[in-house]
C-alpha cells in the first residue's frame, strides 16, 4: 500500500503560518513544490516573506492558473540573494533549468488567431489578433480558432446582424459616417448610443463566440415577443432580423450528434517526438460550434499531462459561463479530481471529466484525434520546410551547422531626411519580433538632401556590436559566451550573438559593413553576407563574384524573406518618423505651444487641417489650451485676420 504524500499547505494552516514566519525578509527566489517534490512554480521577490505570503491571502484576486497552483503547494523552498538584480538573473536560470509546470504552460504559437473584445473601453472594439496582450484584465480573448476563414466569416456576419462600431477611429470629427445611416453602426463616434447600451449589445455578440448560440436565440426571441406585446413593432422587427441572421450563422454546422440537449467539450491530441497538436471541440446542444487548437512541447510529459496543461491554459482564460458541464478526454489526467474540482468551483456547478469507452462518445474522440493528426502533419511540414531552408543556407555559406539566429539590416530615408535603420531577427527560420530593433541614424553627414547608405550601414554595425567588441577588448572569450548563450536578463547584453548577418544591398554596402567590423575587431567572428535586389545575388566578404545560387533555392528564398521583412520594418518606422515631423513642424512654430500641447491638440482634432478650420472657441475647448493660446494658434493659420470673428463679419458684409 502506497504511503500518501503530504497534504497541501492550504489544508494545514498551522504549518503554513509557521513556514511563512520562517521565510526571511530578504531578496531572493522561491520554489513552490507539490507532494511529489516536483517544482510547480519559481518566482523572485525583493522581500521573500511578503511575496510568498500574498499567494495564501484570500483577499488577493489571483488568476485561475495561480489559484490552481496554490492548491497543490506542499512545500516552499527559498534561496536568498544579495540583491534584487541577482534574484532576477537566478530566477531566469532556474526556470530555464527546471521548466516548472506553471511558469511555462504552452508554446506561444501565433499560427492560430484569437478574437478580442476590449471590455475595458467605454465603447469596446472587436477584432481578430494573433497576439494575446492583456492591456487590461477586463479585456477578453476568445479562441484560439483553427479555421481563420470561418472566424472572419463569422465576425463579418455578426457585424451585419448587430449594429457595432466599424472603425477603430472616427471618419469625421463632427458627424457620423455612412455606416450609421444604413444601420451598421449605432453612432459610436458621436455617442449616439450610451456606453451601457453598447456593452449590452456586445454581451450578445460575445455569446456567439462563447458557443451560447441557443441561449442567445431564446433571449432574442423572448425580447421580440415582449416588444410585439408593447406594440413596439420597429424594435420587434430589428430583433426579428437578428434572429434570422443568427439562424444563418448556425445553419452551416459541420456536425451534430444525437443527444442534442448535452453541451460538452472534447479534448484530444496527436504528437510526435517534439510537439503535440491538441484540438478542443466545443459541442453545444449537440452541435459543433467551435474548434480550437493548441501546440505544446512534448518533453518528458505523457499525453495526460499535456491534456491537463491545455485544459488549465484554456479554462483559466474563459468566463465561467463558457465552461460546459462535461469534458470528454482522450487520456485520463494525472490530477483529474483536482482539475474537476477546480472547474466545478469556477463554473459554480458540477463539471464531470471522463474518458469515454462507449461507441458514440468514443467516435467523437476519434474524430478529434483525426483533426489533431492533420494539424500535426501541417506543423511538421512547416517545420521540415524551415529546416530544409536553413540547411540549404548553411551549405550556401559553407557553415558547419544550420544557423539558428539570423539578423537582417536595412536603411530607409527620403533623400537623406528622417533616415532610420531596422534590425529584424529570424530564429529557426521564423520571425522573432520580440528581438526586432529600430535605429535613428545619428551621423551628421546624413541629412536632408544628402544620403550615404554605406556610412549609414557602417554606423548601425558599430552600434549593434559595440558591446561585443568591448567584451573582446577586455579579454572575454567570445566563443564561450556564444556557446553558453546567457540569460536575457543579463545587463551586459551578451546574449544575442547572430549566426548569420544579412545586409540589404550589394558589394558596396558589404564592404562598408566589413570596414566597420574591422574597427571593432569582429571581422573574423561574424558570418556576414549581402543580398542584392536586382538579380537576388548573394555576396560574401573577400569574393568579388556572387555565390553560385538560384533565386528560387530554399536558402536564397529564406534570405529574401528576411530582406523583405527588414525593408518593411524600416519603411514603416521611416514613415512614422516623417509623419510625426510633418505634423509637428507647423505647430511647433507657434509660440507657447510645446510638444505636450501639440500632442494634445492633434489627439483632439486628429489632423492639422482640422485645427486650421476650427474657430478660436473650438481650439480653446481642447485639453490644456486656454483662450489666449487658442487665439495665437488661430492667428498663426489666419495671419490676414485680426481675430476669429473677422471672417464671419466679412461674410456678413459681403451678404
Amino acid at each position: 500500500m502506497e504511503r500518501a504524500g503530504p497534504r497541501p499547505l492550504q489544508q494545514r494552516p498551522e504549518q503554513l503560518a509557521q513556514r511563512l514566519r520562517d521565510i526571511p525578509t530578504e531578496p531572493g527566489c522561491y520554489l513552490m513544490r507539490d507532494g511529489e517534490d516536483r517544482i510547480l512554480y519559481i518566482g523572485k521577490a525583493k522581500v521573500l516573506r511578503h511575496r510568498v505570503r500574498s499567494y495564501f491571502q484570500t483577499s488577493q484576486n489571483h488568476s485561475p492558473r495561480i489559484s490552481l497552483m496554490v492548491r497543490q503547494v506542499c512545500d516552499i523552498e527559498v534561496i536568498v540573494t544579495d540583491s534584487d538584480a541577482e534574484a532576477l538573473a537566478l530566477e531566469a536560470n532556474l526556470i530555464k533549468q527546471n521548466q516548472p509546470h506553471f511558469n511555462v504552460l504552452l508554446k506561444d504559437d501565433k499560427k492560430y488567431p484569437y478574437l478580442c473584445i476590449t471590455w475595458s473601453e467605454p465603447y469596446p472594439r472587436i477584432f481578430i489578433t494573433r497576439r494575446r496582450r492583456f492591456r487590461s484584465p477586463l479585456d477578453r480573448f476568445y479562441g484560439p480558432y483553427v479555421d481563420v476563414g470561418l472566424l472572419r466569416r463569422t465576425l463579418g456576419l455578426v457585424k451585419r446582424v448587430f449594429p457595432l462600431r466599424q472603425r477603430p477611429q472616427p471618419l469625421y470629427r463632427d458627424r457620423t459616417c455612412l455606416n450609421h445611416a444604413i444601420g451598421r453602426c449605432p453612432g459610436v463616434c458621436q455617442e449616439r448610443i450610451s456606453s451601457e447600451d453598447y456593452h449590452r449589445t456586445l454581451e450578445k455578440v460575445a455569446m456567439v463566440f462563447q458557443g451560447r448560440n441557443e441561449e442567445l436565440f431564446n433571449l432574442l426571441r423572448a425580447q421580440m415577443e415582449r416588444c410585439a406585446e408593447r406594440l413596439d413593432f420597429e424594435a420587434a422587427a430589428r430583433l426579428r432580423d437578428q434572429l434570422q441572421g443568427l439562424e444563418a450563422l448556425t445553419a452551416d454546422q459541420k456536425m451534430s450528434v444525437a443527444d442534442a440537449s448535452i453541451s460538452r467539450d472534447v479534448v484530444a491530441l496527436a504528437a510526435d517526438q517534439r510537439v503535440a497538436a491538441v484540438q478542443l471541440f466545443q459541442m453545444r446542444a449537440g452541435k459543433l460550434v467551435g474548434r480550437l487548437g493548441y501546440l505544446a512541447d512534448v518533453r518528458p510529459d505523457d499525453p495526460g499531462w499535456i491534456l491537463q496543461r491545455v485544459i488549465e491554459e484554456h479554462y483559466s482564460q474563459v468566463e465561467p459561463v463558457e465552461i460546459p458541464p462535461a469534458l470528454l478526454l482522450q487520456h485520463p489526467l494525472p490530477q483529474q479530481e483536482l482539475i474537476q474540482d477546480w472547474l466545478s468551483e469556477r463554473r459554480g456547478r458540477k463539471v464531470r471529466l471522463s474518458v469515454p469507452q462507449r461507441q458514440q462518445k468514443a467516435e467523437l474522440i476519434e474524430l478529434v484525434v483525426r483533426n489533431a493528426s492533420y494539424e500535426l502533419q501541417r506543423a511538421q511540414r512547416q517545420s521540415e520546410a524551415h529546416q530544409l531552408a536553413l540547411e540549404d543556407l548553411a551549405q550556401l555559406l559553407e557553415l558547419p551547422v544550420p544557423p539558428r539566429r539570423i539578423e537582417g539590416f536595412d536603411i530607409s530615408h527620403l533623400q537623406g531626411s528622417d533616415a532610420v535603420a531596422s534590425q529584424v531577427v529570424f530564429v529557426d527560420g521564423l520571425p522573432a519580433k520580440q528581438h526586432y530593433r529600430r535605429y535613428r541614424l545619428q551621423s551628421s553627414s546624413i541629412r536632408a538632401g544628402h544620403s550615404d547608405d554605406f556610412m549609414a550601414m557602417a554606423e548601425i554595425m558599430r552600434r549593434r556590436f559595440r558591446r561585443w567588441a568591448q567584451a573582446k577588448a577586455s579579454g572575454a572569450d567570445l566563443a564561450r559566451l556564444r556557446r553558453e548563450g546567457g540569460s536575457v536578463l543579463q545587463g551586459d547584453g551578451l546574449n544575442d550573438w547572430p549566426d548569420v548577418v544579412m545586409i540589404d544591398g550589394g558589394k558596396g554596402q558589404l564592404s562598408a559593413v566589413m570596414e566597420a567590423l574591422r574597427e571593432l575587431d569582429l571581422q573574423e567572428e561574424l558570418v556576414v553576407c549581402s543580398l542584392a535586389k536586382q538579380r537576388e545575388e548573394v555576396f560574401v566578404p573577400g569574393v568579388s563574384q556572387p555565390l553560385a545560387s538560384e533565386p528560387d533555392q530554399l536558402g536564397v528564398v529564406l534570405l529574401r524573406r528576411l530582406r523583405d521583412e527588414a525593408h518593411r520594418f524600416a519603411v514603416t518606422y521611416h514613415r512614422q518618423q516623417r509623419g510625426e515631423r510633418q505634423r509637428r513642424s507647423r505647430l511647433g512654430d507657434i509660440p507657447g505651444l510645446g510638444p505636450k500641447r501639440v500632442k494634445e491638440l492633434l489627439a483632439h482634432f486628429r489632423s492639422v487641417d482640422a485645427i486650421q478650420l476650427a474657430s478660436p472657441e473650438q481650439i480653446a475647448a481642447a485639453p490644456g489650451i486656454g483662450p489666449a493660446l487658442a487665439q495665437q494658434v488661430w492667428q498663426y493659420f489666419h495671419p490676414d485676420q485680426e481675430d476669429g470673428r473677422c471672417g464671419e463679419d466679412a461674410m456678413e458684409l459681403a451678404g
